[in-house]
């Protein structure tokens, strides 16, 4: 319905009240639905140190000695940062500062770290400062990619592809990928990375819509909708606070959630420790060896560890 029709049914009107109704009549077109990609980075007094789980480990059994290390190699090029705590994380550790670091304090950093006794160069990538993340997916791959039942696609797989590829050259993984089967009747599967860049969103976008070569396949990459997930506090292991907002004195056995350090669980953990009267006798586990004992996960009662995902 146009304009000169709408007069000729309504000749008493006024043209605003026409452009109203042509309005209404045509009604307004529905906005494209954007996909949110993106979530803003925490503060910059940190840095972001990815590693492997084995490294992070081993690292963080002497953090106080690592702490005073950083804190004296940095006074010695007189720079204003320096390091107040060194806290374990899913894809590495994080470096709290007390100031943003520069580019020459990332580099005495990453040269002490590296230099670190028992870290395996291959397993740890640049230290960067916390930045905004952004979300993709990547599509096209099945989920048993070598035609082998018993020998599905696995987080170990992505990572060894991401790294050979050209066009992920400068991106840096803010997780593990994690792969997901479409269906359980179909063999295809959805393969969703966390990606650290910048608050233009000018990392992902230069991803959006590119193929690459996954063995034998060609995989497509898409935005993903901004799923940040729900913190889990590395103090208690409850899900749903950050472990700067944990109110519990203390810290919590992520295996027994006893009143002790995780490292320190054979030295206090009640299970570890002789007990005669126990049915069957209980032994005092050998110092160096792990905890034979089972646990049932403090948050889901499930067999597994508190930060199990």
């Amino acid at each position: 319905m146009d304009v000169i029709k709408i007069k000729n049914m309504f000749p008493s009107i006024g043209a605003k009240k026409i452009d109203q109704i042509n309005e209404i009549v045509k009604g307004s077109p529905k906005p494209k639905h954007q996909i949110n990609m993106m979530t803003k980075g925490p503060s910059h007094k940190q840095v972001i140190f990815p590693m492997s789980s084995d490294n992070r480990d081993r690292f963080m059994k002497n953090s106080a000695i690592h702490i005073a290390n950083l804190n004296r190699n940095l006074n010695n090029t007189k720079s204003k940062v320096s390091v107040d705590v060194i806290c374990p994380d899913p894809s590495g550790i994080t470096i709290i500062t007390n100031k943003v670091s520069q580019a020459s304090n990332l580099t005495i950093i990453e040269k002490y770290v590296k230099n670190s006794e028992n870290i395996n160069l291959s397993q740890v990538d640049m230290p960067c400062l916390p930045q905004s993340k952004s979300y993709l997916k990547i599509i096209g791959i099945p989920y048993f990619p070598n035609g082998n039942l018993q020998d599905c696609l696995n987080t170990s797989d992505v990572k060894t592809i991401i790294k050979q590829n050209h066009i992920f050259n400068n991106i840096t993984l803010a997780s593990k990928p994690r792969v997901i089967k479409v269906s359980p009747k179909l063999d295809m599967d959805i393969i969703w990375i966390d990606i650290w860049d910048v608050q233009s969103g000018v990392k992902a976008k230069g991803l959006v819509n590119r193929y690459f070569n996954f063995g034998s396949f060609i995989a497509t990459i898409r935005g993903a909708n901004a799923n940040p997930g729900v913190p889990q506090c590395k103090n208690c292991w409850r899900w749903g606070h950050s472990t700067f907002s944990c109110k519990i004195q203390g810290s919590k056995c992520i295996k027994c959630n006893g009143s002790h350090k995780s490292e320190n669980h054979c030295e206090f953990g009640w299970c570890c420790k002789t007990n005669e009267k126990s049915n069957p006798p209980r032994l005092e586990t050998k110092k160096g060896e792990p905890c034979p004992h089972s646990f049932k996960c403090s948050n889901c009662r499930g067999d597994h560890h508190a930060n199990s995902v």
